[in-house]
């Protein structure tokens, strides 16, 4: 998997200019339309535009396409909280889908994006072949791991919830993993296998494409906390600990281990043992018993 990943790397090196720039902004802008097409029609064109496999197998060739631009919020009145949900949503993706592509560059943005589209529908034609049935398919769990990568490569970032509360990209990402399992949970106790795969493909990108940056972080943790890394900590904590000494001036403090070239000599005249450097040996107060 490191070499696809590394061939990966390479791909968008030599091909700078490949892909599509700004993205996210033609997926907000075909979402907003289709969006108004769904009102206008009281959710007939959600039916005619999202992934079908029946339906492509039909000639319908176009939802191919139109499937990446199908809202999860389906149809409401105008003035319904769906709508307010539905903008939050269209801002927030274009926002994380803008911080990708510029830390990314625009073919490794477009390549990770296009490929959870195209997991989604041969999750949709194994699902269809296996007698599971023919699921109707959008890209609402290919936004959601998009979030999972933004929350990888800036865990720290800050964003607001309800343009309120201050949050740390990484804790949110925890939620959004809560949310996945739940959904894939849900949909297996009402048999929606549609709705399992569908999360699950979505993973299944994210780790594609992140596998090999958590294999070099599990490493240089093992590096950070193996035996040979303890050891050297141990011989550079020993190193520096004060070393023990011989002779110590009774006058000024110096040591034979920090002063190995100094001479240090015991005075006659003073009463017990007292050493002195060769600084204090004839200049000093004797010491007398009390």
């Amino acid at each position: 998997m490191r070499k696809l990943y590394d061939a990966l790397d390479r791909f968008c090196g030599r091909h700078p200019y490949w892909g599509i720039p700004n993205l996210m902004r033609y997926i907000i802008i075909g979402t907003v339309i289709f969006y108004a097409l769904n009102l206008v029609t009281a959710g007939v064109s959600y039916s005619l535009l999202a992934y079908s496999t029946a339906g492509v197998l039909k000639g319908e060739v176009w939802r191919l396409v139109t499937f990446v631009f199908v809202s999860p919020y389906g149809y409401s009145s105008i003035f319904s909280s769906n709508v307010i949900n539905f903008a939050l949503f269209l801002y927030f993706y274009y926002w994380i889908g803008s911080i990708l592509e510029d830390y990314w560059g625009t073919p490794k943005f477009t390549i990770y994006y296009l490929s959870g589209a195209v997991l989604t529908i041969l999750a949709s034609i194994i699902l269809y072949l296996t007698g599971g049935g023919d699921y109707i398919m959008g890209t609402h769990y290919v936004n959601l791991a998009m979030f999972l990568a933004c929350a990888v490569l800036i865990p720290e970032t800050v964003i607001r919830l309800f343009f309120i509360i201050p949050v740390k990209m990484k804790w949110v990402a925890w939620a959004d993993l809560l949310l996945l399992a739940y959904d894939i949970l849900r949909a297996a106790g009402r048999h929606n296998w549609g709705g399992v795969m569908a999360p699950i493909v979505a993973l299944l990108n994210f780790v594609l494409f992140f596998y090999p940056y958590f294999s070099r972080k599990v490493q240089r943790e093992r590096v950070r906390t193996g035996r040979q890394a303890v050891r050297f900590r141990q011989t550079v904590k020993a190193s520096q600990a004060p070393k023990a000494f011989n002779h110590r001036c009774s006058v000024c403090g110096k040591t034979d281990a920090e002063y190995p070239n100094m001479s240090f000599r015991y005075c006659s005249r003073c009463a017990g043992y007292h050493c002195f450097c060769e600084e204090h040996i004839f200049n000093h107060v004797h010491f007398t018993e009390e």
